[in-house]
């Protein structure tokens, strides 16, 4: 696999050719998936029961999927239990109920590389002073740790230096905060959060007259995930842009999507409001029945990386719904799909354990 990702490290972060990008991506994503085949047997006994054909090259959207909850089932490994180097897990209340992603330490490296790639394409490779909207996470666990953690390590790379909003009980820290503002408010600075902590945070609980350096409009604010947790107050992208505008003069912000099963190949939205695929990440919109579907329509979004090499999780069907756009307009990051994500099935339960 060392081989595999040498030949797709230099490619650039987006593409200026869809054409030749597809035709590329295919040409690996198929690699990535004789190898899986090759090397976990529980992927080989699935994929054999969908007549899988490993001496066959698939077109993209032919590609075997595995639906996203069995990782909450079954160990997916394609390498040996002695070579794993960090074990992830995606983010909830019940530990008995979560997905389970193996990491060898090239893997690990690979994702860490490809997301500051990605990152320093969009923003520029200067690292800046970073306030993160959590409390900081002490007797950490450095090889098994959840989704929140992997993505407040993982953007924390972008940082040169890194103070957090909450104290040790949930509670803003007013003097931390008033220390890095006075430090960095003059220049560019970078903010990051999931998206309820932000609105929690900053929309709803900051208090501006306990803050003597009221100046955020020089920062870059970085957020995704939680947006299922203030659904119900029918905050919407605009909304949230507008009140952070509002409140804190906060007007450079990107949301960005995402998956523990997929670490590293991440999306952000552009300044039109869609997501855009790298050069290391694919998209494509099901119906219910699993057919894709084109431009306008809502279906279940089935993602596909290049970066998972120690687990088969480079083609997954998620729970989640979208809608690929065309806009000719949004000419963002390079040509290629652009996509919306509209929240989860209401019935997230995609059965495909029949043929494990």
């Amino acid at each position: 696999m060392e081989k595999f990702f040498s030949d797709i490290i230099n490619q650039s972060s987006f593409t200026k050719d869809p054409n030749k990008k597809n035709k590329v991506f295919t040409k690996y994503i198929n690699q990535l998936t004789s190898h899986h085949y090759k090397k976990s047997r529980l992927y080989k006994k699935y994929l054999n029961g969908l007549k899988y054909n490993p001496k066959k090259k698939y077109e993209l959207s032919k590609i075997p999927f595995l639906p996203v909850r069995l990782f909450k089932e079954f160990d997916f490994l394609s390498i040996d239990e002695k070579k794993i180097y960090k074990i992830l897990y995606s983010s909830g209340t019940s530990s008995g109920n979560l997905s389970k992603i193996y990491l060898d330490k090239l893997n690990a490296l690979n994702q860490i590389k490809i997301l500051q790639k990605i990152f320093n394409t969009i923003n520029g490779s200067t690292r800046l002073p970073m306030l993160i909207i959590d409390k900081q996470i002490s007797h950490l666990d450095r090889n098994k740790f959840n989704a929140s953690i992997a993505a407040i390590k993982g953007f924390s790379i972008f940082a040169n230096h890194v103070t957090y909003l909450l104290d040790e009980n949930d509670e803003i820290n007013y003097d931390q905060l008033n220390i890095f503002l006075k430090r960095n408010s003059k220049n560019n600075f970078l903010i990051f959060g999931f998206t309820h902590n932000v609105y929690l945070n900053l929309i709803e609980r900051l208090d501006l007259n306990k803050i003597r350096y009221n100046s955020f409009s020089n920062a870059l604010l970085i957020h995704g995930g939680g947006w299922k947790k203030i659904e119900k107050k029918k905050i919407k992208r605009k909304k949230f842009n507008d009140l952070l505008n509002n409140k804190l003069k906060i007007k450079n912000i990107k949301n960005y999507y995402g998956l523990v099963e997929q670490i590293g190949s991440i999306f952000f939205e552009c300044k039109c409001g869609y997501f855009i695929p790298s050069n290391y990440s694919e998209i494509i919109i099901r119906d219910q029945n699993f057919k894709e579907v084109g431009y306008g329509k809502k279906g279940i979004v089935q993602l596909l990386s290049l970066l998972p090499t120690s687990y088969p999780g480079h083609s997954i069907l998620t729970e989640d719904i979208g809608e690929m756009i065309y806009d000719p307009k949004c000419d963002c990051y390079g040509h290629g799909k652009r996509f919306l994500i509209h929240g989860r099935l209401k019935s997230a339960e995609l059965r495909g354990c029949a043929n494990i």
